[in-house]
Formats: structure tokens, C-alpha cells, sequence
């Protein structure tokens, strides 16, 4: 599989009047736009989601507010690594039957607040011109305690990865995402007594915003990471599987805030005896294009498993620590040492 990495560098709309993609590709701004009204699919399908990721020196926190059509996740996570003998994490959630739109998630990642509030859960993303903030207060989030989180995403004018994707099975089907790196990070996550605070120089967050309609049975693969190189932001995307992706590849390296796009990366997850996935021994990353190679040890396996035969989700979210390099579209060679990130595997019916 090779990726031909067509760049979008126009303003239109993403979607004609028969619900198609216009243009797939990739892009570094959201040049396509999304109009929800477009949609040529019921309102049970449609898919919308803003997530966050921030993470610190040595814990990561997670946020995400969500219209899933039939389902709104709306949840919170945090991550600890401090003890990198007993890494621990925990994930509260509140499902939203049959939200389809009720969420009113706006049709653009680069204006519009999202909140969300019910008698457990107080979140809300505010977006600014140069910042983020994400406010979360979760009574009862885990042993009767409460997770609060007050966070500031500095966001400069950057280069994000944006990419418009279709399904070759599916013409009213696609997938419309934008990644955006290296946002600087300050303010701080609250539980069971404890303050983790984030450290605007070297702490950063991610946002993962989509739209779309996806087909019934899919599995992909995505990592992400961000960190202080030489003075400079420093973070990647990478990703496969979700959609036709000829026209462009999910992967992606920023350096002081540029973006050099990548071919194909594949993740080497290792195996056990029975053939079945080994996620905590040591995987390995390459890319078809030599730009692209690092080594991953895993510390702490994120893992979701939910069978109710018309809807399945098998999540594997590992985090750890990866030492590699990449090289720019300058030929210039970028060299990172046990950058903590993770790179998750899913397998998703409904």
C-alpha cells in the first residue's frame, strides 16, 4: 500500500449534494468544510467527537465529549506513571442514549464551546482565538472521590493534520478529522488529594476533532506524541486502517510548529504463542519511506473490551515510552529518547 498524500490547499465544502466527498486528502488547516446538513445518512450514524489528551512529565489526562448518533460518551480519564512499577489509570464515563445532534458539537474545531452537564458530570471545552481551556468536574469519578481538572491549551498558528477520507464500500460514508499537536499546557488535574500540574515549557496536549459517517465493522491503528526537542515543540501523528486512505496517509511529523508528512507507518505489535497480540513486549515502528523508526516499550495497557453482539468494541490504548528518529521534508533528522506517548489498537462494530 502506498499513499500518494494529495494535499487540499483550497476552501470548499467538503461534501456535494449527494452526501460524496469532494476532495479527499489531507490538509494542514480545515480548508474542506463540514456542513452536518449534508449528510446524505440517518442521524443514528453520524459521528461526532472533540478529545483531548494532555500529558505531563510522567501522567496524562483525557477528555472527550461525544454525539455518536444512538450513543453521547462523555468522559474523563486519568493516567499515572509515577510509580513506573505500578502505573495506574481509570476511565469514567456517561452514556447519552440517542443523542443524534442533540449535543449541537460545532461544525468546526476552530470556533464554538461544547458543554456538557448532568447531576455526575460538569465538562465544557471553551475555545478562544489563542487558547483552549478544558474544565472538568467528576463527582464520584472513581471510589466516591471527585476529578476536577482547570486546563489551558496554548494554541499558536501551526500546521494540524486535517484529513478527508472516504470508504470505497460506502459512497455516503467518510471521515473528516483533524489532529492538532503541540498545543502548550498549563494548569493542573485534582484527585484523591493529589495535584498534577502541567508545565506550559514541556507539557502539551492534543486535540482529536472529528465528523463523520463511518461503515458498521472497523479497525485502526493511531499514536500520537508531543515533547520538547532542542527547544522546540516537537510531536507526531500516525495512523492506518479507518477508510480508503489513497489519497493520503494519517502520518504526520511537526517540528517548530511545521508539519513534514509521512508515507506509510506501520506498527509491529508483537505476537504470543497462540497468535494473539502481545501489547505489553516491545514494539517497533517503520515507515515505507525510511522517514519514520522507533522503538515503543509499553507501560500501561488501556484496554476496553464490550461484547453485546450487535455492538463490539475491542480497545487497546498502550502507553509508554518510545526512542526513535524521524526525518523532515528539510532532509533535516530529528532524534527523540523515550518520549512518553501511546499508540492504540481498536477493533470496533457498530
Amino acid at each position: 500500500m502506498s499513499a500518494r498524500n494529495h494535499e487540499v490547499t483550497t476552501v470548499h465544502q467538503l461534501l456535494d449534494e449527494k452526501g460524496h466527498l469532494i476532495e479527499p486528502g489531507w490538509s494542514r488547516r480545515l480548508y474542506q468544510i463540514y456542513d452536518r446538513n449534508k449528510i446524505k445518512a440517518p442521524a443514528i450514524k453520524i459521528k461526532e467527537w472533540d478529545y483531548y489528551l494532555v500529558t505531563g512529565d510522567d501522567f496524562a489526562a483525557a477528555f472527550t465529549l461525544s454525539d455518536d448518533g444512538y450513543i453521547g460518551l462523555e468522559s474523563a480519564s486519568i493516567l499515572d506513571f509515577t510509580d513506573p512499577k505500578n502505573p495506574w489509570e481509570h476511565t469514567n464515563s456517561v452514556l447519552v442514549p440517542f443523542t443524534m445532534g442533540k449535543m449541537k458539537l460545532p461544525s468546526t474545531s476552530e470556533s464554538g464551546d461544547i458543554a456538557f452537564h448532568n447531576k455526575t458530570l460538569d465538562m465544557a471545552f471553551y475555545k478562544s482565538k489563542e487558547y483552549r481551556r478544558i474544565v472538568c468536574e467528576y463527582r464520584n469519578f472513581f471510589d466516591g472521590k471527585t476529578l476536577e481538572a482547570d486546563i489551558t491549551l496554548y494554541e499558536p498558528y501551526q500546521d494540524t493534520l486535517v484529513i478527508a477520507t472516504p470508504w470505497a464500500n460506502s459512497k455516503t460514508s467518510f471521515y473528516y478529522n483533524q489532529k492538532i499537536n503541540c498545543m502548550n499546557a498549563q494548569g493542573y488535574v485534582k484527585f484523591a488529594g493529589k495535584t498534577y500540574k502541567f508545565n506550559p515549557e514541556n507539557n502539551y496536549g492534543t486535540l482529536d476533532w472529528g465528523r463523520g459517517v463511518w461503515t458498521y465493522d472497523n479497525t485502526w491503528y493511531w499514536s500520537s506524541a508531543n515533547k520538547t526537542i532542542d527547544g522546540k515543540p516537537f510531536g507526531f501523528n500516525l495512523g492506518y486502517g479507518f477508510g480508503d486512505t489513497k489519497a493520503a496517509s494519517e502520518n504526520i511529523v511537526f517540528y517548530d510548529r511545521k508539519g513534514s508528512k509521512l508515507d506509510d507507518v506501520k506498527f509491529n505489535i508483537p505476537r504470543k504463542s497462540d497468535g494473539s497480540f502481545d501489547y505489553m513486549s516491545k514494539w517497533t515502528f517503520t515507515s515505507s519511506d525510511d522517514r519514520f523508526n522507533a522503538d515503543f516499550v509499553p507501560v500501561l495497557d488501556r484496554a476496553a473490551d464490550m461484547d453485546f453482539k450487535v455492538l463490539v468494541s475491542d480497545q487497546h490504548q498502550v502507553f509508554g515510552k518510545m526512542t526513535g528518529y524521524a526525518i523532515l521534508d528539510s532532509g533535516e533528522k530529528v532524534n527523540f529518547k523515550d518520549m512518553l506517548m501511546f499508540a492504540e489498537h481498536v477493533h470496533n462494530r457498530y
